[in-house]
């Protein structure tokens, strides 16, 4: 089979490999549409998860099973589903201990394109078939469904950490497709007042369609100084980082009111170490908690979040803002998601064609 692969850090390119195997509780399955994310930008050219060599990309998309293994009892060849990032090991030891995404280790639940091969391909394998797809919503746009493979989950992933509750004043740094996220799910939440960091004029229009009240730019100073401003002081209840480096972190900690919660979604592609700074940390006994997380994964969150969808209480459809037809344009769709182009929100690539 063909697919697209990062050659080594720096390089990608389409090569051949053998079709995986099916193992008894495994599927595989073919893409019907994938959407290129920003991590994979951080993987080939930062190498920030190490170098890897001949890895095909991609873990965001929607695909047709073709194939199923004899242990499989939800799915069967010609089945549409919703396929999860990430893809936890669900007898693992760390999913019971309520941790699938580090099944098998830190950060192990994410396989595709970080370990295993991708969604870029002719066909691609999928571990716990029964446990990790879910069947596709009637009607939902295949589009759609591949926001529901990361971003969405992801976004939400970041409210759950940093605990938002209704009333809340949230800041959310970054409006990237996660962060936009992060507003609709602090939103559903019952966040009172949301703050969002970031200028683009795409994202700030899709951000204030998913909930944000007021918005900062990094033009006009630091956004701790913005933020206590705007809150006479105070500070924010709760943080969602969803965007910016290593050096966010202050800005998060000296924003957040006392025992207050900072959740980070973002993935850090550079940098050694975070700065968490010692007096707004209240010399180490302010009780503001940062915690950084990956989406949990799994059949359940898709299909939860496939009914928010199809209900009408999420509306995804602002996050898709170039569409291609055909395998030709995942290059150019991957080095749109990394030049970011004012108009750029998500490139999304329906694979109607054969490679």
């Amino acid at each position: 089979m063909k697919g697209f692969a990062m050659l080594r850090i720096g390089e990608v390119g389409w090569i051949e490999k053998e079709r995986p195997a099916c193992g008894p509780m495994d599927a595989i399955c073919r893409p019907l549409a994938i959407a290129i994310c920003t991590s994979d930008v951080h993987t080939v050219w930062e190498g920030a998860v190490g170098d890897r060599h001949n890895m095909i990309l991609g873990h965001e998309g929607c695909a047709e099973v073709v194939e199923v293994g004899s242990m499989v009892k939800d799915f069967k060849p010609g089945d549409k589903v919703l396929v999860p990032a990430i893809t936890p090991d669900w007898n693992s030891l760390e999913a019971q201990a309520g941790y699938s995404m580090h099944s098998g280790g830190m950060l192990a639940g994410w396989k595709f394109s970080n370990f295993k091969d991708g969604l870029d391909a002719e066909f691609f394998h999928v571990n716990d078939a029964d446990g990790n797809l879910a069947h596709m919503p009637e009607g939902m746009t295949l589009e759609d469904a591949s926001m529901l493979s990361d971003m969405v989950p992801t976004g939400f992933h970041g409210v759950e950490l940093a605990d938002v509750q209704f009333g809340d004043t949230v800041l959310v740094i970054g409006i990237g497709p996660v962060g936009l996220m992060s507003v609709a799910g602090a939103r559903l939440r019952g966040a009172a007042r949301i703050i969002a960091v970031g200028t683009r004029p795409k994202c700030v229009e899709a951000a204030k369609f998913y909930g944000a009240d007021e918005f900062i730019s990094y033009k006009n100073g630091t956004i701790e100084d913005q933020v206590l401003k705007m809150t006479d002081g105070k500070g924010v209840d709760r943080v969602v980082v969803a965007g910016g480096g290593v050096q966010t972190f202050e800005s998060a900690v000296k924003s957040l009111k006392p025992g207050g919660k900072i959740g980070n979604v973002n993935y850090l592609g550079s940098g050694d170490y975070i700065n968490i700074p010692r007096v707004e940390w209240g010399v180490g006994m302010g009780h503001k908690q940062l915690i950084g997380g990956l989406m949990p994964g799994g059949r359940l969150r898709m299909e939860k979040l496939g009914a928010l969808v199809t209900s009408g209480k999420l509306d995804v459809s602002k996050l898709t803002t170039h569409l291609f037809h055909g395998w030709e344009h995942i290059p150019e769709a991957l080095q749109l998601m990394k030049d970011k182009p004012a108009d750029l929100i998500k490139p999304v690539v329906i694979l109607d064609n054969k490679i």
